[in-house]
């Protein structure tokens, strides 16, 4: 899903060693960014997977009993992820869709413990469309870790977010700090977030 009106916001698959290299790893820690909301057996869904930055983590971090639905709408992107997850032994805990540029498309019976849109909601076509979507794909007590990049991004855009994202049916549960841009923890409820204190946030 990318609105294609911004052109260069969605990364080629001829260029995804942009999105997983050695000086991104010293930077933005997918352990740091994600580990906090995920557990062993829990289903976890990566939009706009990439490369697998964050889903090859993610499958260690959900164990044997879980699984991580990698999402994109580049087919190459996806096979990039699966060649990595079979040299690791965790292709049977990664499971691959192909998206569209205006539907994620995961079936009714999908319902997800945690959610990561990182750096890709600003490329949706329409923002109030994802989040009701995404918001039929999460469970009663699920998170959502929405992060958009400083550069992109706006201040004011971000907030124009978080409101779309509410009127979508989502409480803003915390706004945590050092994740590597503007960041919004999402939960489907009014609910307590035990999650990474962070006396830092901002509201």
């Amino acid at each position: 899903m990318y609105n294609p009106s911004f052109q260069g916001d969605v990364c080629s698959y001829r260029h995804a060693f942009v999105l997983d290299n050695v000086i991104r790893r010293l930077l933005q820690s997918p352990k740091k960014i994600v580990g906090p909301y995920i557990s062993s057996g829990h289903t976890v869904i990566d939009l706009g997977c990439g490369p697998g930055y964050f889903t090859i983590e993610m499958a260690r971090m959900v164990g044997e009993t879980g699984r991580v639905i990698a999402v994109d709408i580049q087919n190459e992107m996806l096979a990039k992820v699966a060649g990595k997850a079979a040299l690791l032994n965790l292709e049977e805990r990664i499971f691959f869709h192909h998206s569209t540029q205006d539907a994620i498309g995961l079936g009714e019976n999908v319902t997800a413990d945690f959610i990561l849109a990182y750096y890709m909601v600003h490329e949706t076509r329409d923002q109030g469309a994802f989040f009701s979507q995404i918001r039929n794909l999460i469970a009663d007590d699920g998170l959502v870790l929405i992060v958009e990049p400083p550069f992109h991004v706006t201040s004011r855009e971000f907030e124009q977010m978080a409101r779309i994202a509410q009127k979508s049916g989502f409480t803003i549960a915390d706004r945590p700090s050092r994740k590597g841009g503007k960041s919004l923890l999402l939960a489907a409820a009014e609910q307590p977030v035990e999650t990474e204190a962070n006396p830092n946030s901002t509201n």
